[in-house]
C-alpha cells in the first residue's frame, strides 16, 4: 500500500467514515438473533416480534428510564404507526405524510430527513400513516401515500430511485413496510375501498426495476421479467360476470417470509364492493362457488417468480369487511411442528401448516361473535346467514337492505396492529377489540377513484367498561391465559422478550411492560399522546434499549362511529420515545 493510500485510510478511519459492509440477505435472515440491530419490520421476517435479549427483565424493568425523545411533529402529526429500524448506530423511522427520519442512536439528534412531497388528491382510506421501512445493502426503502416505493441512501437520505406502484388517482395508496428477500423489494398495495385490485410486486433492490407482479384476484394475469406470466386462479370460477375486474383484495399490510419453506405469505383484503349480494356471493350461480377468491385470504407465494403456491381463505363470501391481511407469523408449536398463526379480522385465530397452508385449527379470540357459529374441520366458517346484511333489491323500495348487528365490527377482532409470539412461553399476545356494528347494504356502482362500498355502518362498543383487550393466548387450544382490558381500543403493536416481558401502548398514551406469564403490569410511562406505533428493543454498548413512536391517529378516530366519540378527547402527537436500562441498574432488584 503506498503512503498516500495508507494516509487516506488512516484519516477516514479517524473520521469514522470507512464504509460499512452493506446489509446482506444473511443479515436479514439472522435479524432476530442479532440483537444490536433491528433491520426488518417484525424484528425478523417471520414477524414474531420476539427479542432474545434478557438484560432487561422482570426483576429490573422498573429501572427503565427515558434516554431521549425525538419530535416528528409540527403541523404534520396525525397517526404514527411506524416501527423504527436500527442499523450501525442510527435509527430510521417513518412518520405521517410519508416522511423518513435518520436519528443518532446515542444522542437522539436528527441526521437527515426525507419528505415525499405528496401531490394533491391522494385518497388514503385510514389516515396519513406509514408503518415503516426496510434496509438492504446501503439503502433504506419505504412506501408513500401516492403509491410509490422510494430507495434512499442510508447515510445521506439522498434518493437512489423512486418508482410508481400504482395510480393514486384510481384510489391506490401504500402504507406498509416493504419486505426484502434475496435482493428483491416486495410490496403490496392499499386502496381496498376504491374498487382497486390487490397485487404483490417484486423489484430489484439496486435498480427498482420490476421483476414480477402477482394480482391476487382471480382472472388477472401476473407478469415476470416484463412479460405476462400466469393467470391468478380460474376466470369466473368464484366471481360472477366482470365483478373480478374491480374485485378489491388490497394487500395493504405487507407480508412475511418463511425461510424454511422459501415462501412469501401475504394477506388479501376484503372483496369489493362490501355488498356481498352484488358479488353473487349470497346465491352462487351454477359452477361458481361464490367465494370471491382470493379476497379475504392468505397466499403463499414463490419469491423468485411470484407464482402462488397455496391459499387459505378465512372468510369466503365475505360481507362484513373482514380483510384477510393480518400478519401471518411462523412459529414452532409445543410438539415441534412448524406452523403459521394469524389472528383474523373476523374474530378467529387460525393455525395453518407451514408447508402448504392447510388448515390446522381455529379458535375465537374475541367475545360474542355473531356472523358465524364457528369454523368447520376444513377451515370454512359455519355462517349465521341471518347475520349477513340484507340485499338492497329485497327491500320494499329497493334502497337500504336489512340492517343487522354484527360482531366483530368491520375494524376487526384484530386490525393491522401486530401481535407478538414468545419463544419463551409459547404464547401469542394478541391486541384485540371488543366491538360490533350496525351494518346494512346499499346500491352501488363502480366509478374509478370513488369509494366503492355499497354499505353503511355504525360501530358500537360491546361493554361499558372496556373495548381494548390484550390477550395472552395458547395458539393450539385457544385458551386465554391472561387478559388486560383497556377503556379505549388498542391500536398499537406488541413486542415480547426473553426477559419475560410484553410491551405495548394504549391510546391514552401509556407505554406498558407486562409479565409474560401473569399479565401483571410491571412498568409504565406516559408518553403524552396515544400509542399506535410498534415497539422495538436492541442492545447498545452492553445496555438494553426500548423504543416506541407515540402519536394518536389511524382508523379509529376516522371510522369509529360511537367509539370515535368516546376517544375524541385524545391528543395528537409525533414523538419517538427511547428508553434504556442503565448498566448500573441492570442488577438492581
Amino acid at each position: 500500500m503506498n503512503r498516500f493510500v495508507l494516509a487516506t485510510v488512516v484519516a477516514m478511519t479517524a473520521l469514522g467514515s470507512v464504509a460499512q459492509a452493506g446489509v446482506t440477505e444473511q443479515d436479514l435472515l439472522t435479524d432476530q438473533t442479532s440483537t444490536e440491530n433491528v433491520l426488518t419490520n417484525g424484528m425478523g421476517r417471520d414477524l414474531q416480534r420476539f427479542s432474545p435479549l434478557e438484560i432487561l427483565n422482570k426483576d429490573n424493568v422498573q429501572n427503565l428510564v427515558p434516554a431521549w425523545a425525538f419530535s416528528m411533529g409540527g403541523e404534520k402529526q396525525r397517526g404514527q404507526e411506524s416501527q423504527p429500524l436500527v442499523h450501525d448506530g442510527v435509527m430510521y423511522v417513518t412518520g405521517s405524510y410519508s416522511r423518513m427520519f435518520a436519528i443518532d442512536l446515542k444522542s437522539g439528534k436528527e441526521l437527515w430527513q426525507y419528505d415525499a412531497r405528496l401531490p394533491e388528491g391522494i385518497l388514503p382510506c385510514c389516515d396519513v400513516i406509514n408503518r415503516g421501512g426496510a434496509i438492504y445493502g446501503d439503502n433504506i426503502y419505504f412506501g408513500t401515500l401516492d403509491a410509490r416505493i422510494v430507495a434512499l441512501d442510508l447515510k445521506t437520505g439522498d434518493v437512489k430511485w423512486n418508482k410508481k406502484i400504482a395510480d393514486y388517482k384510481e384510489g391506490y395508496s401504500y402504507t406498509a413496510a416493504p419486505l426484502i428477500v434475496n435482493g428483491l423489494v416486495i410490496t403490496g398495495n392499499s386502496g381496498g375501498e376504491f374498487g382497486i385490485v390487490g397485487e404483490v410486486a417484486a423489484r430489484d433492490a439496486e435498480t427498482g426495476e420490476l421483476v414480477w407482479t402477482r394480482p391476487v384476484i382471480e382472472g388477472h394475469v401476473g407478469t415476470y421479467k416484463g412479460e405476462p406470466s400466469t393467470m391468478t386462479g380460474t376466470l369466473n370460477a368464484t366471481w360472477p360476470g366482470d365483478m373480478w375486474k374491480t374485485g378489491g383484495g388490497a394487500t395493504w399490510l405487507g407480508g412475511s417470509y418463511d425461510a424454511d419453506t422459501n415462501t412469501l405469505v401475504f394477506g388479501a383484503g376484503n372483496p369489493a364492493p362490501w355488498n356481498s349480494h352484488l358479488r353473487n356471493a349470497g346465491t352462487p350461480v351454477e359452477g361458481n362457488t361464490g367465494d370471491n377468491l382470493y379476497a379475504a385470504s392468505r397466499l403463499g407465494i414463490d419469491p423468485e417468480n411470484g407464482e402462488i403456491k397455496w391459499h387459505f381463505q378465512t372468510t369466503p363470501r365475505e360481507g362484513w369487511d373482514f380483510d384477510g391481511v393480518n400478519e401471518v407469523v411462523a412459529f414452532v408449536d409445543k410438539d415441534g411442528n412448524k406452523r403459521f398463526a394469524t389472528a383474523d379480522r373476523n374474530g378467529f385465530f387460525y393455525v395453518l401448516n407451514r408447508e402448504d397452508g392447510k388448515f390446522i385449527s381455529a379458535h375465537p379470540f374475541v367475545k360474542n361473535i355473531t356472523w358465524a357459529q364457528g369454523i368447520d374441520e376444513n377451515g370454512r366458517p359455519i355462517y349465521n346467514e341471518e347475520n349477513r346484511p340484507g340485499a338492497p333489491d329485497a327491500a320494499a323500495e329497493g334502497g337500504k337492505g336489512q340492517q343487522v348487528f354484527a360482531v366483530p365490527s368491520f375494524l376487526g377482532g384484530k386490525n393491522w396492529m401486530p401481535m407478538a409470539h414468545s419463544q419463551k412461553t409459547g404464547l401469542f399476545y394478541v391486541p384485540s377489540n371488543e366491538w360490533g356494528m350496525d351494518i346494512w347494504n346499499e346500491p352501488i356502482s363502480y366509478k374509478k377513484g370513488a369509494a366503492y362500498l355499497g354499505a353503511g355502518f355504525t360501530i358500537k362498543p360491546l361493554f361499558e367498561d372496556y373495548i381494548g383487550s390484550l390477550k395472552a393466548m395458547d395458539p393450539m387450544t385457544g385458551e386465554v391465559k391472561w387478559e388486560f382490558k383497556n377503556e379505549a381500543p388498542l391500536w398499537g403493536g406488541v413486542m415480547t422478550t426473553a426477559g419475560g416481558l410484553v410491551f405495548t401502548g394504549t391510546p391514552e398514551g401509556e407505554f406498558i411492560a407486562f409479565d409474560d406469564e401473569t399479565g401483571e403490569k410491571l412498568w409504565s410511562f406516559q408518553t403524552g399522546s396515544g400509542i399506535v406505533g410498534q415497539p422495538i428493543t436492541w442492545e447498545q454498548d452492553g445496555e438494553q434499549y426500548v423504543s416506541v413512536v407515540s402519536g394518536w391517529g389511524g382508523a379509529v378516530p376516522l371510522w369509529g362511529g360511537e367509539v370515535a366519540k368516546k376517544v375524541n378527547y385524545l391528543n395528537q402527537g409525533a414523538t419517538v420515545w427511547t428508553f434504556k436500562l442503565p448498566r448500573q441498574l441492570a442488577s438492581a432488584n
